[in-house]
């Protein structure tokens, strides 16, 4: 049986309890019969992947790379998946490169079964690395069937710091951010932002964003983010928002005010 995360409330209380226990959990859902199996299975047969049709064609393989970068949803479009293995990431008509969802560049490029790219399959450290990412990442999946603000607070936690250190300008890393949906989804409801924000001109977009951050923190830079403490802020800001939404989805605006003011 899988170990199922405690979650005692909602908003930055549950927030709080959730990062106290943190390492607990996740050694305790690392541990599960069913997780221990599956990265077992992983670790003992990927090795064996040369090409992207031997990945995409074991389930428990594939399920498990899926896994560690958050795409488990795509365990089903097989064709699609060796697609973006067999392309690559080195030619600038890749599909990945043509994704705005970054996560499928980084998938492709972790195992290398494109054109002239290392095969990674059979170098064992990178791929412990995906075996212990997949488990992070179920974790993380098992907090979001509770709550999925949680989800995507854990899940920036090390996805904002490592974009934030990346070697690249700041619009590069504006860009990024807003093709990882859960870190797209957090800015968003930190800053504001309406759901319909999304269908203006990605240009405006950006525009708007770098404007929204430099009113709240000072600087438009996601390289702040590289600072844990930056990401402390914006996590409970998030976590704020999406409780007052959540309120006043459900009960009426004088309920939500003696609720918050409870609180």
């Amino acid at each position: 049986m899988t170990f199922q995360p405690v979650i005692p409330s909602g908003g930055i209380v549950g927030w709080r309890f959730l990062q106290r226990t943190y390492e607990g959990q996740l050694n305790s859902f690392s541990s599960s019969t069913v997780n221990e199996r599956e990265a077992t299975y992983f670790r003992e047969n990927i090795g064996k992947v040369q090409t992207a049709e031997d990945l995409v064609s074991d389930r428990r393989l594939l399920q498990v790379a899926l896994g560690a970068f958050g795409l488990e949803g795509d365990i089903d479009n097989r064709y699609f998946i060796q697609k973006i293995l067999s392309d690559g990431t080195s030619a600038d008509d890749a599909l990945s490169n043509r994704l705005s969802d970054k996560r499928y560049r980084e998938f492709s490029e972790a195992f290398g079964l494109g054109p002239g790219e290392i095969r990674r399959t059979i170098l064992s450290t990178f791929m412990e690395d995906i075996a212990r990412g997949n488990v992070t990442s179920r974790f993380e999946v098992a907090v979001g069937e509770q709550d999925e603000s949680m989800r995507i607070s854990l899940y920036a936690q090390h996805a904002l710091a490592e974009l934030a250190s990346q070697a690249s300008s700041g619009d590069t890393k504006w860009f990024d951010l807003m093709g990882l949906p859960p870190l797209r989804k957090m800015m968003e409801t930190a800053l504001g932002l309406p759901s319909s924000f999304g269908q203006l001109d990605i240009d405006k977009q950006l525009e708007v964003f770098k404007d929204r951050l430099s009113d709240l923190t000072g600087s438009d830079d996601l390289a702040q983010f590289a600072d844990e403490e930056a990401i402390g802020d914006l996590t409970d800001r998030y976590l704020a928002r999406s409780q007052i939404a959540q309120l006043q989805s459900t009960i009426s605006p004088a309920q939500t005010a003696l609720v918050l003011l409870g609180g």
